[in-house]
């Protein structure tokens, strides 16, 4: 592996952004990527997981490429979500900030298309794009695609299944002279197919070290539970993990509303992200997170690419997902730019055999992580009933006679006489927590 930016063929622009950036040593995937595209001319297949620097592998080349005196555009790339593609504009545009006669356009959906006409009415070089924002513009014959010499499919995985029918109309758009440049963090038959129908026979294959792959660094666990104490373990693990930065996925959207809600009512700092939602309200959602507004994010699958949030220190997998791919992507938000991380998945018995499968075609090995007895589960009850009543805002519109009678009643209290009151008043009302609530009473000297 090379020991610096500066050996791997890169101008003295992008090494003074990348400086600025603190950006040094690049991952194993920049380190074979980056020469091969500067210098050949061949179609590249990149296997290479989330937070492996991908984004970097195939940008800074790209960049160096751009003919600035071309004013068509030359560089297409096509990501799954407007997430990603905003991460990607955010991170070329980062790296090209010493070229500034680069012209770089992200033109993806959930926004209004208007400004993004007005905006391919200047020169571009590079454009980034969703497949069916890109094929909007097409159709509105405000884009002119017939030139580009370099395609990028980032996330490719993703777009053979969801997005596909946009996919393939591009393509057909496409000059066939063009390279393709295709990053995937792993390798479905749909992937193959495509490498078949759309790619050079003489394409060059690279694939990252797992070290960089995104597994490194993450502690696989899973944890059995019944399905009637699911949620009350997940609360459990939650509030051992508090004021630490955590993704929870589900398969649905209604899973992902139902679950958002539950933790709001215990007033957990959480927000949540799904494909029905508002592009606008996913943003603000995101920002929040991003910016450590809230610590908790729950998504679905598709919803969650395209989140490169530093300090994600776990991911829940509130549902096993339905596929290999799926857990790579999910966990491969945690652990990233060589951090460490955690993925817990909650299942149930009959799940625990499909363990064996995701250990065997991902090459990791998980551990079990043993479930809180009930002792523990009901003293973590008790503190989220308590954060409960931290939290709750005081009701202005009650009349000031009325505050007044509660409180006379309970002004002769002292502090601790008022917790221990409502604490045993909480212990009456749960019968389920009070029968199992030997941490409660106090232990007799032997």
């Amino acid at each position: 592996m090379s020991h610096s930016f500066s050996e791997l063929g890169l101008n003295e622009d992008l090494l003074q952004s990348l400086a600025d950036l603190k950006l040094t040593v690049p991952t194993d995937i920049q380190t074979k990527t980056i020469p091969l595209i500067l210098k050949d001319t061949k179609d590249v297949v990149a296997l290479a997981q989330t937070g492996s620097g991908k984004t970097a592998a195939f940008g800074l080349p790209l960049l160096q490429h751009i003919d600035v005196e071309n004013t068509s555009i030359q560089t297409l790339i096509l990501a799954p979500t407007r997430e990603l593609g905003q991460q990607i504009f955010a991170n070329l545009t980062a790296f090209a900030s010493h070229s500034s006669e680069i012209s770089i356009a992200s033109v993806c959906g959930g926004i209004p298309i208007k400004p993004q006409i007005e905006r391919l009415k200047s020169p571009t070089h590079l454009v980034i794009a969703t497949p069916g924002r890109l094929v909007d513009l097409v159709k509105r014959q405000a884009i002119d695609i017939q030139n580009v010499s370099t395609l990028v499919l980032d996330e490719a995985d993703e777009m053979v299944s969801a997005l596909k029918v946009d996919l393939d109309e591009i393509i057909k758009i496409l000059p066939k002279s063009r390279r393709t440049l295709l990053f995937t963090a792993t390798m479905p038959g749909a992937i193959k197919q495509l490498i078949q129908n759309y790619m050079s026979k003489h394409v060059v294959q690279v694939e990252a070290h797992m070290e960089t792959k995104g597994h490194q660094g993450i502690d696989h666990q899973y944890i059995v539970v019944e399905p009637i104490e699911k949620l009350e373990i997940l609360l459990h693990i939650l509030k051992s993990k508090e004021g630490q930065r955590g993704i929870i996925f589900c398969k649905t959207k209604a899973a992902v509303n139902k679950l958002a809600k539950n933790l709001a009512i215990n007033k957990f700092s959480s927000g949540a992200i799904h494909g029905s939602l508002t592009q606008g309200i996913r943003d603000r959602i995101m920002g929040q997170f991003r910016e450590g507004y809230i610590d908790i994010l729950v998504a679905t699958d598709l919803a969650a690419r395209g989140i490169d949030v530093k300090e994600v220190a776990y991911v829940i997998n509130y549902h096993l997902p339905d596929t290999y791919e799926a857990y790579v992507h999910r966990s491969g938000r945690t652990a990233r730019a060589g951090a460490k991380g955690m993925s817990i998945t909650i299942l149930q018995e009959e799940e625990v055999p499909d363990i064996a499968d995701f250990e065997a075609e991902l090459d990791i090995r998980f551990s079990e992580l043993k479930k809180a007895n009930a002792e523990s589960i009901a003293e973590n009850n008790a503190l989220i009933w308590a954060n409960k009543i931290f939290k709750t805002k005081p009701n202005r519109e009650v009349s000031e006679s009325f505050r007044n009678k509660i409180h006379t009643t309970f002004h002769h209290l002292t502090k601790d006489e008022l917790i221990d009151k409502i604490l045993a008043q909480y212990l009456l009302q749960n019968t389920a927590v009070s029968s199992k609530s030997e941490p409660y009473k106090k232990k007799k000297n032997k």
